[in-house]
């Protein structure tokens, strides 16, 4: 697992803590027993300090469907603001990469522990006295864990050149 250094994991958490703040969720991209692509908004996903991750599994079913044979999953944080992309459309670059990809393996469904429900609970908080919020994330007792071993930044040719050249993230060929 050392194929992501801590550095860099530190800054791939921090790219996907500020697109989830923008976008409300990640796509995990997934194969179905048929061999079809299958890609699923998770809007209750976590990433963990040691190169691994989680999520609430209460209404993502093609997933777990097919964990068992094709347990190799793509997580997809895409930095959505519209102030981060118009600063990088008028300089003609991006200062950090506007999409990072996670490539991992999908764990056992298990149950979540106090600690994880708590993490949950902290980034609805905002939203406790909705009505969908009682809905949507009361209830939230299974997760899946994901490990993961390497990733890629989004290639934006001129756009992102400068990031490559400047840091340690990798970027998709």
């Amino acid at each position: 697992m050392d194929r992501i250094s801590k550095i860099e994991w530190r800054k791939i958490r921090d790219h996907f803590n500020r697109s989830f703040r923008s976008s409300l969720h990640v796509s995990i991209g997934s194969v179905t027993t048929e061999g079809m692509p299958n890609v699923t908004p998770i809007g209750t996903f976590f990433l963990n300090s040691n190169q691994s991750g989680f999520y609430f599994e209460k209404f993502a079913s093609s997933i777990p469907m097919h964990a068992n044979d094709y347990p190799y999953v793509c997580v997809l944080g895409v930095r959505s603001k519209k102030y981060f992309w118009l600063k990088a459309l008028y300089r003609n670059k991006f200062k950090e990469y506007p999409a990072i990809k996670l490539f991992g393996r999908l764990g056992e469904k298990r149950k979540a522990t106090s600690i994880e429900i708590s993490r949950l609970n902290k980034r609805m908080k905002s939203t406790r006295g909705l009505r969908g919020n009682k809905y949507l994330w009361s209830d939230m007792t299974w997760v899946r864990d994901i490990v993961f071993d390497r990733y890629e930044g989004s290639n934006l040719g001129k756009m992102t050149a400068e990031i490559e050249s400047k840091t340690s993230l990798k970027t998709e060929s």
